[in-house]
């Protein structure tokens, strides 16, 4: 990936001048003109320290795509994996940069979940369980969903999903806005 040329196109989509990103994220100007020269390579650190002042995620940063016109279709294997630890996140498009809709095709190993601290963040979510079983949790409310069945919840309430079963879980979610 040409991280030099994606941080100019984001920065300058943005309005922002060298000296201005620089000023947000903490950094020297000089830093800014460095990496956009491919002069350096910036560490994970720093980079997460420049996104942060853009503002974007970093999986948004390394899917930027740089021409205007979106994708309508999207083949299988044109999903974005953005998932770890035994759970597949594979997301429709590269980029949710101006989008206000992000969609998932999930599938949960057996035994794995999103993590012991519930899950927060700004907006709704909600999903179709496809094949397996997941518990999902909402605030005080536990409960096994299979296929067929589905969730909807204002997504600012503590969650958490976990695949109790012997069998993979697939899912498809969506969330807005893209929180990911």
């Amino acid at each position: 990936m040409d991280v030099g040329s994606t941080l100019y196109a984001l920065r300058t989509q943005r309005g922002f001048s060298q000296r201005e990103l620089a000023r947000r994220c903490g950094v020297a100007n000089g830093t800014i003109s460095l990496i956009e020269a491919n002069a350096i390579n910036p560490s994970v650190g720093l980079l997460r320290q420049i996104v942060d002042a853009l503002p974007m995620s970093l999986s948004d940063f390394f899917a930027f795509e740089q021409s205007e016109e979106r994708k309508l279709f999207y083949r299988a294997q044109d999903l974005s994996e953005i998932g770890t630890n035994g759970i597949s996140y594979r997301q429709i498009g590269n980029s949710l940069h101006g989008r206000a809709l992000q969609i998932l095709n999930e599938v949960y190993q057996p035994q794995t979940d999103t993590g012991p601290e519930p899950l927060r963040h700004e907006g709704e979510e909600g999903g179709v369980v496809v094949s397996g079983e997941i518990e999902v949790t909402v605030g005080d409310h536990t409960t096994v969903l299979g296929p067929g069945d589905a969730f909807y919840f204002d997504s600012s309430r503590p969650h958490r999903f976990r695949n109790i079963g012997s069998q993979p879980c697939h899912l498809v979610t969506a969330a807005t806005p893209p929180s990911f």
